[in-house]
């Protein structure tokens, strides 16, 4: 048998002394980041994502083992274990395998079958099946016995047939065969429970559905199972309409494949019929529910892994979504009758200024507003004006909008950005350490500031699922979700790298090596003595021992420090490599940093050794290059159309600009700025053909979008990223989704079409632009009646 090292190389084309030396690394402590930055002679220059996939399939594979060993040590003990049976459970290369093997000899409640065999009807049932010349009648009727509960020949026959039943499905070979062919050739159908047809209207799509098991999409599988479990949807396994509807009385095919391998055959013999009627009911009592719900949840756990990827990636692009930088920051978080609140934070994320604007109804002060904002602007030298995307967002984005018309001296750049989450962080503990004496709206004020600053700092604030940027996020497993975003997050962080002196608790326990604790003992330490001066400085740390610091050492700037080598990602353990190359280029350590040109001369081997490899020497060449470098884009913003500001302000063929909020496996949701996304099929992403919607658009890109479809009573806006759109099409698909669900084809999900329960399909990204177009209008009263009269009508829209 191939150990866990070797299977895991083959499974993932790498060499097995490359696994091999991840695993030790692991056991000794070492996180992924680390391993993947400072340890690349090691592993061979495994990348993260490498190293992620290797440390799940250790995890699967030890706990194989694991499972293994206890299957093993219970047949023993029941002294039923033969060779070849140990052979075969030694050989079992998944959790399935194993499981089927072990089945017959799975402690379990006492069956009808175990019944039969205590009142001794074992004899007749391998009598009739050894031998089909036999009459079952008669024989069955020398095993009459009252005594044993055996009252008749029927009694005696239906219990024989229980042990040959519980004997095939027993089979573990059987089992795989079957399992295989309703994986290969089955089909999942869904239908509307009856009555239901109101309350599940979301799930129209599926109330006549079947499409084959092995081909059903992730988003498919997952909103078939919630209607399901909503009590909306029935759904089985079949194995397709011919078998069906097969003739009354003939076996269907799996049975065919049961009697084929138990080697029963129907020849007229007195004991052929009870026997295929053995088979039958072998089928439809005992496999085809026990496999159906197998493969069920093969199918989820499939569609889970899919959907937990989707929901990775789009949270890996918005972590490293591009920051604004480091500019005084106005928060603007939308409220109506409670008001605008607004918070300042200066170029650091410090909030120095809070406020409560109210210029809409009741009050409509919008001229009361526009000064109060201004002379906070002009306090603190704003230069961003961040503005929430909730209710309210494009009314707040025009006053923000006034702001600047009425203020030109103010030179600011105003963004909607997304408050996914924001609520979240404001009611949360360490919100309330953060800001002890603020009201939690203006809390979200502020995370709505930093969040334009810097995505990735304050996201990780924010427990990644409420984030909101995954597919059916809620009908997944809570702990593999948790393992797989907190992976992400954990990789952005140390991507990035931190900065020792502002960084947050939250942001620090991200940090490789570093506990919630350490992350606290770590802020405690600056708050007393002030400023980091060197990395050297961590080993002071309450607690923070050398493992610790080893980890999270690289990943760790200071600024303006002590050492220049301390604010780039050169790890102090190479910092002697750098001494070396300074040494012998007969050049102080600050003159190497930034100058390309002489950094190109050298050569990484003559710097190598035993320690450290030709691999390391280069990154660390690259990172005195571009010390501390940031691998995130170059902020960008979203331009929206004035007069565009809700729904029903669409028209079928407008060019828009709009963010991405969403990737899925059906296409890309994109926030025009209408208060809902709009959908762009996967058909409608690009002019070639799209297998992947990640191949095309990411979360925070910007794009550009027609608009193909506005249905307004549903809320449902289809978007094409196409250069000629196709407009025939997208008119085919309404006058498809006008037809019964029973007309059409379930596979054809059309340009809008969101499964029920999408995650995150309101959803808005950070970063989202306002535009900051400013209209030709005159300051003071003119630009507040303008206002005024603007807000008012968009309030009389929305009533």
């Amino acid at each position: 048998m191939r150990s866990i090292p070797q299977r895991i190389a083959e499974e993932l084309s790498v060499r097995p002394e490359q696994v091999l030396a991840t695993i030790a690394l692991i056991n000794e402590g070492s996180t992924v980041p680390f391993i993947a930055r400072y340890r690349k002679e090691k592993t061979g220059g495994l990348d993260d994502t490498q190293l992620r996939n290797l440390d799940e399939r250790l995890r699967y594979l030890t706990e194989l083992e694991e499972r293994r060993s206890s299957v093993i040590d219970s047949i023993r003990e029941q002294e039923k274990l033969t060779p070849e049976l140990e052979k075969a459970l030694m050989a079992a290369d998944t959790k399935t395998r194993l499981e089927d093997l072990y089945l017959p000899y799975k402690k379990k409640r006492r069956t009808k079958a175990q019944i039969a065999r205590e009142a001794g009807l074992e004899p007749l049932a391998d009598g009739l099946y050894q031998n089909p010349q036999l009459d079952p009648e008669t024989e069955a009727a020398k095993f009459i016995d009252a005594e044993k509960g055996i009252e008749d020949s029927k009694a005696a026959l239906d219990g024989a047939r229980q042990i040959l039943m519980e004997r095939f499905a027993e089979d573990a070979d059987l089992v795989a065969r079957l399992r295989q062919l309703l994986w290969d050739d089955g089909e999942i159908t869904a239908s509307v429970i009856e009555g239901k047809e109101a309350e599940g209207a979301k799930f129209s799509d599926y109330f006549s559905h079947s499409e084959k098991i092995k081909t059903c999409p992730s988003h498919r599988a997952l909103a078939l199972f919630r209607g399901r479990n909503e009590g909306i949807l029935q759904i089985k396994l079949t194995l397709g309409a011919e078998d069906e509807d097969r003739p009354r009385g003939e076996p269907g095919r799996g049975e065919t494949v049961i009697a084929a391998h138990v080697g029963i055959r129907n020849q007229g013999r007195p004991a052929d019929k009870w026997l295929s009627d053995t088979v039958r009911f072998t089928w439809r009592v005992k496999l085809s529910l026990s496999i159906e719900l197998d493969l069920f949840g093969n199918l989820r756990d499939s569609a889970e892994e899919d959907a937990i990827k989707v929901f990775a990636d789009n949270l890996k692009d918005l972590l490293l979504a591009a920051p604004a930088g480091q500019k005084a920051t106005m928060g603007l978080d939308p409220g109506v009758r409670t008001g605008v609140k607004v918070a300042v934070v200066d170029a650091t994320g410090k909030l120095v200024d809070t406020a409560t604007v109210y210029p809409f109804q009741p009050r409509n002060d919008v001229q009361g507003s526009i000064n109060t904002l201004a002379a906070l602007a002009a306090k603190h030298k704003i230069e961003l004006i961040a503005i929430g995307n909730g209710t309210f967002s494009r009314e707040t984005d025009q006053l923000a909008g006034m702001l600047l018309n009425a203020f030109p001296q103010i030179k600011a750049t105003k963004v909607i950005v997304s408050e996914s989450g924001a609520s979240v962080y404001s009611a949360s503990q360490f919100a309330a350490e953060e800001f002890p004496d603020l009201d939690v709206s203006l809390r979200g004020a502020a995370s709505i500031a930093r969040r334009l600053q810097d995505p990735l700092a304050e996201l990780v604030k924010i427990d990644p699922k409420s984030i909101g940027v995954g597919q059916y996020q809620h009908d997944v497993s809570d702990a593999k979700l948790a393992r797989s975003l907190n992976a992400v997050v954990e990789d952005c962080v140390n991507g990035v790298g931190v900065d020792l002196n502002t960084a947050s608790i939250p942001l620090l326990t991200r940090v490789a090596g570093l506990s919630e604790g350490l992350a606290r003992n770590i802020v405690t330490y600056r708050d007393v003595n002030g400023a980091f001066r060197s990395r050297a400085d961590l080993r002071k740390v309450e607690r923070l021992g050398p493992k610790a610091f080893e980890q999270c050492a690289g990943f760790l700037r200071i600024l303006g420090g002590k050492n220049p080598l301390d604010a780039s990602a050169v790890h102090p353990e190479a910092y002697p490599i750098v001494e070396k190359i300074s040494r012998e280029s007969s050049r102080d350590l600050a003159s190497l940093i930034g100058d390309s040109p002489f950094l190109k001369t050298l050569h990484p081997e003559k710097f190598a050794d035993d320690v450290f490899g030709v691999p390391t020497i280069r990154d660390i060449l690259a990172e005195l290059d571009k010390p501390g470098r940031d691998p995130r884009p170059e902020f960008k913003t979203a331009k929206f159309i004035e007069g565009v500001n809700e729904i029903k302000d669409l028209k079928v063929g407008m060019k828009l600009e709009g963010t991405v909020t969403n990737v899925t496996n059906f296409g890309a949701f994109v926030d025009v700025g209408v208060h809902q996304d709009g959908l762009v099929h996967i058909s409608q992403l690009a002019d070639k053909f799209v297998a992947d919607p990640r191949e095309v658009v990411k979360a925070g890109q910007i794009v550009s979008v027609t608009v193909m479809e506005v249905d307004a009573p549903r809320k449902r806006i289809g978007l094409s990223m196409k250069s000629d759109p196709d407009y025939e099409g997208a008119e085919t698909r309404r006058e498809q989704r006008s037809q019964p669900a029973s007309a059409r084809n379930g596979n054809d999900r059309g340009a809008q079409r969101r499964p029920a329960g999408n995650g995150g399909g309101n959803n808005r990204d950070a970063n989202r632009g306002g535009g900051n177009s400013r209209a030709n209008m005159s300051a003071g009263d003119a630009g507040g009646n303008a206002m005024a009269a603007a807000l008012k009508a968009a309030m009389e829209r929305r009533k």
